[in-house]
């Protein structure tokens, strides 16, 4: 009795320590899958934007009947992302900051960055607009915020969202105005930054697509609102890497050459143009 009880404590620690250490995170410390792999794995870093509004999660089924691989992905900042291939934890990244991305590429860690994708930003604010932006160009509206002091949320998270609004500050103010006590950081993902906008009565820059997803978790209720838009200087590209197997030689670049073509198919590309929420187009394909 007692050595069958034994074994089956050790198998149960054995299965324990397997599912535990095949588990990905998120960014918010949520699991996105913990079952052991079975067959090929592609495994992905990503921005939060196409985790957030669900994207991913209507792509995958398609992907994986259609490949026979398993697509994982854990979503962060673009910077964390290319962080993440540059260190060899991913095979292929889908990612939202071009001049990050070039510097990527020219280290080498990358190669065949590939168009998928975009959409734009846009400045988000209370409808009373304290700082009277609604309307005018993104320069303007940088330089109306900063004079009247009102709040500013920051994701501050290297993201390249983040990455844009501390191009736009330098552009509308030479600087960021990161020690101002309007200006707040929040370090956290697109969603909740908006969140700490709405609380404080403040602005901030989102892309359009979460933006669209935060407005339907509102369900009817008062909340922040789109103000500037519009710009050229708002233009989202979305691209997908290869990791460079030549920097790492446990990418799986078979997996990822796969993957990149498969986003570039028209029957994907119609895919992402279909994806919709309460009937607005969140992302609008331009591969080549």
């Amino acid at each position: 009795m007692k050595r069958n009880l034994l074994l089956k404590s050790l198998a149960f620690a054995l299965i324990f320590s397997f599912s535990f250490s095949t588990g990905l995170f998120s960014d918010d410390k949520k699991a996105v899958d913990t079952k052991p792999a079975e067959g090929k794995v592609l495994m992905m870093a990503t921005t939060t934007s196409t985790d957030n509004t669900g994207l991913l999660d209507y792509l995958k089924p398609y992907f994986e009947k259609e490949t026979g691989i398993e697509w994982r992905w854990v979503a962060v900042g673009t910077g964390k992302a290319l962080q993440m291939g540059q260190n060899c934890d991913v095979d292929v990244l889908l990612v939202h900051d071009p001049e990050a991305e070039a510097k990527f590429m020219k280290g080498g860690f990358g190669k065949n960055r590939t168009q998928i994708m975009y959409n734009d930003f846009v400045i988000v604010g209370p409808e009373s607009d304290p700082a009277n932006v609604k309307g005018k160009n993104v320069k303007k509206a940088m330089k109306a915020i900063m004079d009247s002091k009102a709040v500013f949320t920051s994701r501050g998270d290297k993201s390249g969202t983040h990455m844009l609004e501390q191009r736009l500050w330098k552009d509308a103010a030479k600087s960021v105005p990161e020690k101002e006590t309007w200006y707040m950081s929040t370090g956290q993902g697109m969603i909740d930054t908006i969140k700490i906008a709405a609380e404080k009565n403040g602005y901030t820059i989102t892309d359009r697509g979460t933006f669209i997803k935060y407005e339907a978790s509102l369900k009817g209720k008062k909340g922040l609102v789109i103000l500037v838009e519009g710009d050229k200087k708002l233009f989202n590209q979305y691209s997908a890497i290869e990791v460079n197997p030549k920097k790492c030689n446990k990418a799986k670049n078979d997996l990822a050459k796969i993957y990149i073509k498969w986003l570039k198919s028209k029957k994907t590309q119609k895919l992402i143009a279909d994806f919709k929420l309460e009937g607005k187009q969140l992302f609008t394909p331009n591969a080549k």
